[in-house]
């Protein structure tokens, strides 16, 4: 195991994010967070707030809780095996979605690419409920295939579960191994301490925390995917299914910051000029899309202190990841927001710009 860089003491720079976490804890947004701040040289500040349930006596959130992180996958997984697989030789970017599913027909859908997939510009609406009809790998390909296209590809962009699940088959014909064992071996190659995988056994489950009462399955859900088109794929999909911890999050975001400073050695994600190529945005109208990744915008969940430049991502059940690599800082904030049922999105929007607001005006202010 590699070991890891010591957390600094929070000391009184964070009092004010560590505050918006408490405030948001006792108004119910979640039960249960954890933060990790952090730089290119390792994680400044990581804290764990309130607990796995609602329940009295429920056990206290702590550092190494495991978090469902639902559409970080996108980003941790799916994205970045693209970008491994590109780099290969075994995709590009540009190929057309069609040379990879036989089924994808239509004069509407011939000239839509991997790309615009990646980018939420490919047409295709943002969910469905598949695992109604559909289970497993061959009836769901089908049912997103011939599914209508809502718009023209490139013509706007709508965030969409079906593309990366289409791009998680993709990876597996391209990389001739399932999913959830090529991002293993990606995991181990760039670092062994990596807290990211899919599935959860054993003791994790123990310190999981849980997600909905899911009436589909009829049980509360801890260490199960809380996506139910996930869970109809086995647990293992391009847009969901990854569980891990705070650490193993900022080790991902240190590893992204590393490559992007052009430290191959340091990274094991991707050369520089691959990711950099990844986290602009790609100028779909009306978008700030990137190939997978989401961007900075006045609006966007990373609040208003962070550079221009950027890039992030948010999962359902309460989930962040926010890179500025200009600082460079990166910020986790894993949640269980959806504990026991899923509320309104509004409230986690607020802690997240709140909170990444406060720790961007600490960062700043002590440098």
């Amino acid at each position: 195991m590699t070991p890891r860089l010591p957390v600094v003491s929070p000391g009184p720079g964070f009092d004010r994010a560590r505050a918006v976490v408490r405030d948001a804890l006792g108004r119910r947004i979640c039960p249960a967070a954890v933060v990790e701040v952090g730089d290119a040289a390792g994680p400044l500040w990581r804290e764990a707030f309130g607990s796995l349930t609602y329940d009295p006596g429920a056990a206290p959130a702590a550092t190494d809780t495991v978090f469902d992180l639902a559409s970080l996958t996108k980003v941790i997984a799916t994205t970045t095996l693209v970008m491994r697989l590109s780099e290969k030789g075994r995709l590009r970017l540009d190929d057309r979605v069609a040379d990879w599913f036989p089924a994808w027909r239509g004069a509407s859908r011939e000239d839509v690419r991997l790309q615009d997939l990646l980018a939420h510009a490919s047409g295709l609406p943002d969910t469905r409920p598949l695992y109604e009809q559909a289970s497993g790998r061959a009836a769901m390909e089908r049912a997103i295939c011939e599914m209508p296209l809502d718009y023209p590809s490139r013509s706007g962009s709508r965030y969409s579960d079906l593309g990366f699940i289409l791009l998680g088959f993709v990876i597996e014909d391209a990389g001739r191994r399932p999913l959830a064992e090529q991002f293993s071996e990606l995991a181990e190659s760039a670092n062994p301490a990596w807290d990211l995988r899919y599935g959860i056994a054993g003791e994790r489950r123990g310190r999981t925390a849980p997600t909905q009462v899911d009436l589909w399955r009829g049980r509360l859900l801890q260490g199960e995917v809380d996506d139910r088109n996930a869970a109809a794929l086995g647990g293992v999909a391009g847009h969901s299914g990854l569980f891990g911890t705070a650490a193993g999050v900022g080790d991902f975001a240190r590893a992204i910051i590393a490559g992007l400073e052009g430290r191959a050695a340091a990274s094991g994600v991707a050369a520089k000029a691959t990711l950099s190529q990844f986290v602009r945005r790609v100028g779909t109208p009306g978008s700030s899309r990137a190939l997978g990744w989401d961007t900075m915008l006045p609006t966007s969940s990373c609040g208003t202190r962070m550079s221009p430049t950027a890039f992030g991502h948010t999962g359902f059940t309460g989930t962040s990841l926010w890179i500025d690599a200009a600082s460079p800082v990166y910020v986790v904030l894993l949640t269980n927001r959806v504990h026991p049922v899923a509320g309104p999105p509004e409230p986690i929007r607020e802690l997240r710009r709140s909170l990444h607001d406060a720790v961007m005006d600490a960062v700043l202010s002590s440098g």
